[in-house]
């Protein structure tokens, strides 16, 4: 099942890639950041940011991601690390990101980081006919009968 649900989660992320990202070791809240996903790197994406953004730091963080059809959440831990290769830059730079920053990748303020994932607890909302069922009528609903929930590594 883990390949299963890793690949909704996945497909999901490409849908909608906004997750709600911030560093574990801080005392502050998480904020919502476009990720910057790559089909073929399903161990690492990246965000654009800048030097004094609250993650700016990188360490140890963790990304919440909600589908846009709310059949679909993760809680993904990870490090956040900078990235210098600017091939990747280049490789995720468009007229949205450029809309952020006055001078473009040449911006002062410009930082991008590369989130490499360790795990995911992936919950899938899936629920069967008789939990609809119970759930609308006000019965006794068995969380394993509304869906998937598995750690997965990444």
């Amino acid at each position: 099942m883990s390949n299963d649900i890793r690949e909704k989660m996945w497909k999901a992320m490409a849908d909608s890639p906004i997750v709600m990202l911030g560093l574990t070791d801080a005392n502050a809240h998480q904020e919502p950041m476009h990720a910057q996903l790559d089909k073929d790197a399903n161990s690492a994406f990246w965000f654009y940011t800048t030097k004094t953004n609250r993650s700016a730091a990188g360490g140890s963080a963790m990304a919440q991601f909600v589908s846009k059809d709310h059949k679909v959440f993760a809680c993904i831990s990870g490090t956040l690390v900078e990235e210098t290769d600017p091939k990747i830059i280049d490789k995720y730079w468009s007229k949205h990101v450029a809309a952020w920053y006055k001078d473009g990748k040449d911006d002062p303020s410009l930082k991008m980081l590369r989130f490499e994932l360790n795990e995911a607890e992936v919950w899938r909302a899936d629920p069967d006919f008789k939990a609809m069922v119970n759930l609308t009528f006000g019965g006794k609903v068995q969380p394993e009968k509304m869906g998937d929930h598995e750690k997965v590594s990444l």
